[in-house]
């Protein structure tokens, strides 16, 4: 395995109750490289990013992340070094935005009892929340941000820890076109301030990709349809494929933008 892998799963099988969710999946990332997860509903993305994540073990077929197999590897240790943003992620307490990226230090969804962080962890606190463009929001309470706030907010959790691979979970989902493009630009602006992160974003959406996606996997009933450089993979062929209705695609501008033929 290349030392630039940072992902690289190689005949995957999973069964879920006797079900197959996915069969025959093969998909590797490089340093750097940012990916777009793209398919129906129930065709498999979760699962496959849940592996990705080191979150689960496939039935059949080898997972490696960051250079460790899973099934061999303590994957508490590794999932530190993986950053997950998740629109479902759950904040009970009357948290502020600065607590909410500091849980991000520990892995957990509150602030642990009696813990006290770092100078340097505060530190890299403040910096991430200036970094996401969050400062005048810092001591904002979660309930009342909105949902664009919300989003660029568990991307700087997910930073917290300085991850070499970023997971994006559908992390537009209940954004409006203003917020959606803003956290776009958002994100655009770290895939180019951090070169070596590496990224995968699940999504159902083409117009929710942003301008720095370079590669693409179009999935469908738990199996590759399409996988390779993003503008040859994102066709009106292949899509319309994948999703089994006729859809146009447009690429223009570095962006997506997919219509009923």
């Amino acid at each position: 395995m290349s030392v630039r892998q940072v992902l690289r799963l190689t005949d995957i099988d999973f069964v879920r109750d006797t079900r197959l969710i996915l069969s025959g999946v093969n998909m590797s990332a490089d340093v750097g490289e940012h990916w777009a997860l793209l398919g129906p509903n129930g065709a498999g993305k979760t699962t496959l990013l849940a592996m990705c994540g080191a979150e689960l073990h496939p039935t059949r077929g080898t997972v490696r992340v960051l250079d460790q197999q899973l099934g061999r590897v303590d994957v508490r240790d590794l999932r530190q070094l993986i950053g997950h943003v998740s629109p479902r992620h759950m904040v009970i307490s009357p948290l502020t935005v600065a607590e909410v990226v500091l849980t991000g230090a520990t892995g957990t969804t509150e602030l642990i009892p009696r813990w006290r962080p770092t100078a340097a962890t505060l530190a890299r606190v403040d910096e991430l929340i200036d970094l996401l463009g969050l400062g005048a929001r810092r001591d904002t309470k979660w309930r009342v941000l909105s949902q664009g706030e919300r989003a660029r907010t568990l991307i700087a959790r997910a930073l917290l820890s300085d991850p070499q691979l970023l997971l994006l979970d559908e992390p537009t989902s209940g954004l409006d076109v203003a917020a959606r493009e803003q956290f776009l630009t958002t994100v655009d602006a770290l895939h180019r301030s951090r070169p070596t992160l590496t990224t995968v974003l699940v999504t159902h959406h083409l117009e929710e990709l942003p301008s720095t996606t370079t590669h693409a996997l179009l999935i469908k009933d738990g199996s590759v349809l399409a996988s390779g450089i993003a503008p040859e993979v994102l066709t009106s062929e292949l899509v319309s494929a994948c999703f089994a209705f006729p859809i146009d695609i447009e690429y223009r501008n570095s962006r997506w933008l997919a219509r009923a033929r």
